[in-house]
């Protein structure tokens, strides 16, 4: 894969005769969750250290986790924009009405795997969204996998199953998406989950496989329902994202260690990493004696007509704000199938 050939392509020797002599810049980069995640270990970890050794030592990352800068989840995007952090990676989704257009790759049934959705959000994002991200240089985006629910403890079968449950959901259309199938959603980072599963303040969560082990969801649920089909039942757009005037500071030579690990193949790249978390995740699920089942395929099909509405809100939204939603929602739905082949 490119990402990992990168390192040979720089020719860092020739771009870096005095690196010895240079001054070292230390990046902070700051995010929500524990050090022991995917996202920290097979992610930002290896990022970091691509781009030490591509600038021969001149870049180097202070990762600060489980937002030890101080704040909140929801603030690790002003964190990143007014320079506290220099690179964040978040969930666009914990900050309601920030990024709309973005949003469309969290619709129901809309994403397949990670790797594909991933290549098809950086697509859809350096053309259609660069305004969501003013004061910020995205490095990679890419979308979690695909959403399963988790439930403390009744085996959810079918939409009746569903009415009245409180279930977690990370974001608006999350939201959308619980309320369509008749649970009652509760917005809720993932680092509270384990909380509200042990002291029964909600029923079950959506949630990726991936992020299951280090929030001990497998260890607070029982039953856990995947959606039948090649289209996740709802995913999370995921950002990694620096602060722009940062990376403006940086000498010609630096910025080209950057430049060369951002885009569609260092997206796809943190794509993978989580796709392979989110099948040891599921196994370390199933091993534990929990029930993995899923939704068979006429009941999804019930589902994914429940919650279509949610689609056709969010072209009524979002044309309401001077574009064309439709053609949006009609371009990401072509990335995600371009990819997906």
């Amino acid at each position: 894969m490119k990402f990992r050939r990168l390192a040979l392509a720089i020719g860092a020797a020739t771009l870096f005769p005095a690196a010895a002599h240079a001054e070292e810049i230390v990046l902070k980069v700051a995010h929500f969750l524990t050090p022991t995640t995917p996202a920290h270990t097979q992610f930002i970890v290896p990022w970091c250290d691509r781009i030490a050794a591509e600038s021969q030592g001149r870049l180097k990352c202070q990762i600060y986790p489980a937002n030890q800068l101080g704040g909140t989840p929801p603030q690790l995007l002003n964190q990143v924009r007014d320079g506290v952090a220099d690179i964040v990676w978040t969930l666009p989704g914990y900050t309601p009405g920030r990024f709309p257009l973005t949003e469309v790759f969290e619709l129901p049934f809309f994403t397949t795997t990670y790797e594909a959705s991933s290549r098809a959000l950086w697509d859809y994002t350096e053309k259609h969204a660069a305004r969501e991200f003013a004061g910020m240089l995205p490095i990679a985006t890419w979308t979690a996998g695909p959403y399963a629910l988790h439930f403390r403890d009744k085996q959810v079968k079918s939409l009746e199953d569903m009415k009245g449950l409180k279930l977690r959901t990370p974001s608006r259309l999350g939201n959308k998406l619980l309320a369509a199938l008749g649970a009652t959603p509760v917005g809720m980072p993932a680092p509270q989950m384990a909380e509200g599963l042990s002291k029964g303040v909600i029923d079950g969560a959506l949630l990726p496989w991936e992020a299951v082990p280090p929030t001990k969801t497998h260890e607070l649920t029982k039953f856990h329902a995947e959606a039948g089909g090649q289209y996740a039942l709802s995913t999370a757009t995921t950002i990694f994202v620096m602060n722009k005037a940062k990376y403006d500071s940086l000498p010609a030579e630096l910025k080209k260690v950057i430049d060369n690990n951002r885009g569609r193949e260092v997206s796809g790249f943190a794509g993978a990493q989580l796709d392979a978390a989110g099948k040891i995740a599921r196994d370390q699920t199933v091993a534990r004696g929990n029930t993995v089942y899923a939704i068979p395929a006429a009941e999804t099909e019930r589902w994914r007509t429940a919650s279509s509405a949610v689609a056709e809100e969010w072209i009524k939204e979002v044309s309401a704000k001077g574009v064309d939603g439709k053609k949006l929602h009609d371009e990401a739905v072509a990335l995600v199938k371009q990819y997906s082949h």
